[in-house]
């Protein structure tokens, strides 16, 4: 590093240890948070010998996503990524269509579009949520594309393009207004990949609420943990009970046959991680309380730091803030991976932003659209750590040292 790219790094390692102290061990990114009642239910599901995927638990757990979301119709799953994946069959994609996604999202949303045969398309990324850009993929598509009968075909190739996924990366939910405009001028279906943004309001509404279907996730390093597992939602009670019926295998009801009328899925959440997940829900507005006064310190720490900022929720946006991120000046992106290694070593973990999904082996030759922007956000963002409790910590780091790490 240079003279002016060491005094940024040591900018950048005041300002953490202004909000987190000098750790002596590693802070993780974001651990689960396990204070209310889940050594209560987990245990009820262990004494009653419903621990697999019918009980009382994965009931509650569908109802009260329903009310969260305000999407009347929940659906329970074994994963976020089994979630898109059946809330993109939902969406009537089918083997050679194109869906539209960001380049810049985690693997998953990708993967979940390959299941289903379609291939993925990738767009641009807009700096202030990291979301989709509205604007540039209107300018794609009307170079690239033609409406016929109703329907969006690809110039080059006649494949349909059937869907939009919309991705809330870390929980900053991106412009569904606008893009919500376009997919209905281009005939497309509104997916939400919602697996960050539990929580998180776009307009004083939650996200996940806007697509036909959107899917969440509660992976283990997410705002609300079931250990594992995910959740499909959406307003169309007919989409909701086909969501049920593709994730329980296509089992016909009966009362002890098994007939099973379609290729179906075994993506139930079993009923043990549903019980994690309903008293997660019940710390939620907790949760959040405390991951945004994190937010709240990080962004006052930031504040008069050369080189780097702090990410910010988007206007008319609420974020959960899952995961708290800086962005390096275009100066700095060619020495991010030299702060990372100062970053860790001084026990704050961190992280890059994931490979764009355009330069991953499997995905290189799939088509897509300018993404020069979503390469540049690649390249310099960081994020750091965020999990709730370390806003006690933030309470309590001395300013005065100003954190220096002693690492």
């Amino acid at each position: 590093m240079t003279a002016s790219t060491d005094a940024s790094k040591a900018e950048i390692l005041g300002a953490l240890g202004r909000v987190l102290g000098a750790p002596q061990k590693m802070i993780p990114l974001h651990e689960p948070e396990f204070r209310g009642n889940e050594l209560a239910y987990v245990s009820d599901c262990i004494e009653t010998g419903w621990v697999s995927s019918v009980g009382a638990f994965v009931t509650r757990l569908e109802k009260d996503l329903g009310t969260l979301f305000d999407r009347p119709h929940a659906v329970a799953t074994s994963t976020g990524t089994a979630a898109l994946h059946v809330c993109l069959l939902l969406a009537g994609v089918e083997p050679g269509d194109h869906v539209l996604l960001p380049t810049l999202t985690f693997v998953a949303t990708a993967n979940a579009v390959s299941y289903t045969g379609a291939v993925p398309h990738f767009v641009d990324a807009e700096p202030h949520s990291l979301g989709v850009d509205a604007s540039k993929l209107r300018e794609h598509l009307r170079e690239t594309a033609r409406i016929e009968n109703g329907r969006l075909l690809d110039r080059a190739t006649g494949a349909r393009i059937r869907a939009l996924v919309v991705t809330h990366i870390f929980g900053h939910p991106a412009d569904l207004d606008v893009l919500a405009e376009l997919a209905r001028e281009f005939h497309l279906v509104l997916v939400e990949d919602a697996a960050e943004s539990i929580g998180s309001l776009y307009r004083g509404e939650p996200t996940g609420r806007h697509g036909l279907v959107s899917a969440v996730s509660f992976n283990g390093n997410k705002v609300v943990t079931t250990g594992g597992g995910g959740a499909i939602l959406t307003g169309s009670k007919e989409l909701g009970e086909r969501a049920k019926h593709l994730t329980t295998t296509a089992r016909v009801p009966h009362r002890w046959g098994y007939m099973h009328d379609e290729v179906g899925f075994n993506y139930r959440l079993p009923n043990l991680n549903a019980a994690l997940g309903c008293a997660q829900l019940e710390r939620l507005d907790d949760m959040l309380r405390r991951k945004r006064e994190l937010s709240a310190s990080y962004r006052a720490a930031f504040a008069t730091v050369e080189g780097a900022s702090f990410l910010e929720e988007p206007a008319n946006t609420t974020s959960n803030y899952w995961l708290n991120a800086i962005v390096l000046d275009e100066e700095l992106a060619a020495h991010r991976d030299e702060l990372l290694d100062a970053l860790n070593a001084a026990h704050y973990m961190s992280r890059p932003l994931w490979t764009s999904m355009h330069r991953l082996p499997m995905f290189e030759g799939c088509p897509r659209m300018d993404v020069s922007v979503a390469e540049s956000l690649e390249a310099r963002v960081i994020n750091i750590p965020s999990s709730p409790r370390l806003a006690d910590l933030s309470d309590t780091a001395d300013p005065g040292s100003g954190g220096a790490p002693t690492a």
